[in-house]
């Protein structure tokens, strides 16, 4: 009896590595898949922006898979499960419960800023990480909202070096004596567009310039000249452009038609490759954030970038690429730079808190390459980056003309006084 069973218990395993072996691997061999959510817009009010941006995440999560995965050894893979939420709010919050507690995601690649911030306290009690395409400073200090995190510079921090690079090197080159003045173009009705404003008015009183009355651009607004009309009251030197791609072009044709007269700074959600064909010459000399490379701009992983498009989305032709393909792979590739030093971390045991605590916060000066800034995360302070590579379009091209750090400029203001706004 003692030798049956022990030839029982010997030979079951065997058998069931012989048939795995016929059926080309089997269950044995086949890879674990932890899930990773998605909440994207691909049809509503920011979808010339999120669309780009979808196509980046699929074909990112592809890398990663076929680089090694979680476990480095490709045994443990990212499934995605995404939906278009088209930037409403109420669907984001529905997406958001079903992806947690029916699809049991480890983290979530969000998206618009005023699904995310809804979100931020539910994210917090569930211990999810949620790493967003909003870039909002008011998700960037963890006692408030820790388990929000994106790879780029914040709003506010892109909009203010944004304004001193204008203010430097446009501005300051004429010797003009008198204080410049100032306007907002933005949907006042967004969280995402209003995110930077309170910052932005903050820079423009530290760099002494008179502030005019706000402008109500909507996000798909497609003819601006009431808005223009209203500005040339004030003569602005310069305008501030929140929205997405298509509004601000809008925004600069009818600048340009009704000879506005003014500079302008835009920010990184309407700066991309689009603007220049939207607007043509009317975006000449337009100023604008960059947290990463143009898709046809070169770093670390850019290779990567072309060649996934190339592969999952061969139909799309790279003239139609955008920076927002890039900015994707940014969000995936430092979501999975945390998952797999959790993982490690953990043996395996991977949780949001892991992923967070494990992941992220250990990160200092990692170089996430695609031509972005190295980021760094603690438990105190989730702003990514401090620096900003600010460009100016000059005959269509986006031309580098200044990279600001605000840390280093502002040092204490930095360190006590910007985080969360």
């Amino acid at each position: 009896m003692l030798k049956t069973s022990w030839c029982k218990r010997l030979l079951v395993p065997l058998m069931v590595a012989a048939l795995c072996l016929c059926l080309g691997g089997g269950v044995a061999l086949a890879a674990k898949w932890i899930k990773v959510g998605g909440i994207l817009d691909t049809t509503g009010a920011t979808s010339d922006v999120g669309r780009d941006y979808a196509l980046g995440v699929q074909e990112a999560i592809a890398y990663v898979n076929d680089h090694g995965g979680i476990d480095g050894k490709g045994k443990v893979k990212i499934k995605l499960i995404w939906e278009d939420y088209a930037y409403r709010i109420p669907q984001a919050i529905t997406l958001y419960k079903r992806l947690k507690r029916i699809e049991r995601v480890v983290a979530i690649l969000g998206w618009g800023t005023g699904d995310t911030e809804a979100l931020s306290k539910r994210v917090g009690r569930d211990q999810m990480p949620y790493v967003s395409a909003s870039y909002s400073a008011h998700l960037t200090d963890p006692r408030k909202t820790p388990y929000n995190l994106f790879f780029a510079t914040d709003y506010s921090t892109n909009a203010r070096a944004a304004m001193i690079a204008w203010y430097y090197k446009v501005w300051k080159p004429r010797g003009l004596k008198r204080k410049p003045r100032f306007i907002c173009f933005y949907a006042t009705n967004s969280a995402y567009a209003r995110a930077p404003i309170k910052a932005l008015k903050d820079q423009a009183k530290i760099l002494g310039f008179e502030v005019g009355k706000d402008q109500h651009v909507s996000l798909t607004a497609t003819d601006c000249k009431g808005q223009v009309l209203a500005a040339l009251k004030f003569k602005p030197d310069l305008v501030w452009h929140g929205n997405t791609t298509g509004s601000v072009a809008a925004a600069l044709r009818s600048a340009y038609v009704l000879k506005l007269g003014a500079g302008h700074i835009v920010n990184n959600w309407g700066y991309d490759e689009n603007l220049p064909k939207l607007a043509g010459r009317a975006a000449e000399g337009a100023v604008g954030p960059a947290p990463c490379a143009f898709f046809m701009g070169k770093g670390k992983l850019m290779d990567q970038v072309h060649k996934y498009a190339r592969k999952l989305h061969p139909n799309v032709p790279f003239k139609d690429r955008l920076i927002r393909t890039v900015q994707a792979w940014g969000d995936v590739i430092v979501l999975w730079e945390a998952m797999k030093r959790a993982y490690k971390a953990t043996g395996g045991r991977l949780t949001g808190k892991a992923i967070l605590k494990k992941g992220f916060e250990t990160m200092r000066n990692w170089p996430i390459g695609l031509g972005a800034n190295p980021v760094t995360y603690t438990a105190t302070d989730h702003r990514a980056a401090s620096a900003v590579n600010v460009y100016q379009i000059k005959n269509g091209k986006f031309v580098r003309i200044m990279n600001v750090n605000l840390k280093k400029m502002y040092p204490k203001k930095w360190a006590s006084e910007w985080l969360g706004w």
